[in-house]
């Protein structure tokens, strides 16, 4: 090592890199190639939410806010989990956060002490492992398969607790996976995390793209372990608001809540009150967009998959929840980035390999449908072609 480099943590010299990034590095050098690897939605963020934000820079509101964010937003906030759980929430139930992203953070450092081992599923979205890690916690992988639906079971999740057990990361519905929770299942792995009384932080950014008549379950509706989740939500892919990084954590444990707020010093200090007003016209505007926002990548689902399902050496996951589609690739022999890289060189389509979210990833393919149905059309067809010629 050179001397001059003995300045870099070990952190952040073993930090986990993500492959999408590396991806898109890789990209560079192939133009006119079609991009299924943004999990972005291709809409633009409604009117209503640009003009209340407008509106707020426009009225200087370009201040300093609290640590724990607006409380009109705070308490829009804790009005939707009323709708949606029932019981009571109030603005102390409520952080407001710089997206979902350091909404995990945030409450990794709230729950979480050096040593001390979280759950976390594999294949599983690329930040947690390294979040993880940031606090001092030790991630523990837990197998998803294709055949249990990529859902986690009550045994695997039993199986994996120690003693040095405090946490378990879950992500329904899923991204890379596009699983979603069942109650059924749900209720199964609530017996666990009780019995072990353990916390649960429970990303739901995909809430409310869910298809084929499903309906969202969260842990967080279960009586029994209520106060052991934590929920991390965010404007981004519900609103189509992934520039805005607003996101918010809902806990019925104040006092946690309370500790939270300390956390914020240290990352973001505050978010932007304009944002947050717009946050507050999200959730009390009209929800027209958000359905007809949902019904457009059901839709797109569809073209997806179905544009795929004659190509040989690939099958899909029926994407049940978010706008990810997990493609089993096992068949053709090749590891699952030397085929994304083979992909993109020869059909011009980037794509993300499985193996970017976790060992169990090998052998699998992610591919998004939150673009425009030319492109997926396009796509789909580059690929059918080259692998019919392969």
């Amino acid at each position: 090592m050179n001397e001059h480099n003995d300045y870099v943590s070990k952190l952040a010299r073993d930090y986990p890199t993500s492959l999408i990034w590396k991806m898109f590095d890789y990209a560079k050098d192939y133009p006119g190639s079609i991009n299924t690897c943004n999990g972005e939605p291709n809409f633009d963020t409604p009117e209503h939410i640009k003009e209340a934000g407008i509106k707020a820079i426009e009225a200087g509101e370009t201040k300093y806010g609290m640590e724990y964010g607006l409380d009109e937003l705070r308490d829009a906030v804790a009005k939707k989990h009323i709708r949606q759980f029932g019981g009571s929430y109030d603005i102390n139930n409520v952080m407001i956060c710089g997206g979902g992203v350091e909404g995990i953070i945030l409450s990794l450092m709230a729950v979480i002490n050096p040593g001390e081992e979280v759950i976390l599923p594999d294949p599983a979205y690329t930040c947690y492992k390294g979040q993880i890690l940031s606090v001092g916690g030790i991630p523990v992988r837990v197998p998803l398969t294709e055949e249990n639906g990529f859902k986690l079971t009550a045994e695997d999740l039993e199986s994996a607790v120690t003693s040095k057990t405090k946490a378990l990361i879950i992500n329904y519905p899923s991204n890379p996976l596009g699983a979603v929770l069942t109650e059924e299942d749900g209720r199964k792995l609530a017996q666990v995390i009780e019995k072990h009384n353990m916390i649960v932080i429970s990303d739901e950014v995909y809430e409310n793209i869910i298809f084929d008549g499903r309906k969202h379950f969260s842990l967080h509706s279960l009586p029994g372990i209520k106060d052991k989740v934590i929920i991390v939500n965010s404007f981004s892919k519900t609103y189509a608001m992934t520039g805005w990084r607003l996101g918010y954590i809902v806990s019925t444990d104040k006092d946690l809540m309370e500790n939270m707020y300390k956390m914020q010093h240290a990352i973001l200090s505050c978010l932007p009150i304009f944002i947050m007003r717009a946050g507050v016209a999200a959730l009390n505007g009209p929800q027209d967009c958000v359905e007809y926002m949902r019904q457009q990548y059901e839709r797109r689902r569809d073209l997806l998959i179905d544009g795929l399902s004659d190509v040989p050496g690939m099958k899909c996951f029926r994407t049940e929840g978010s706008f990810c589609t997990f493609i089993n690739i096992k068949e053709l022999g090749i590891s699952s980035w030397d085929f994304s890289k083979e992909l993109l060189a020869n059909a011009r389509v980037i794509t993300v390999a499985g193996s970017a979210f976790g060992e169990m990833g090998e052998g699998y393919l992610r591919m998004t449908f939150a673009n425009s149905d030319e492109n997926i059309i396009e796509a789909t067809e580059r690929i059918r072609k080259y692998m019919i010629k392969r």
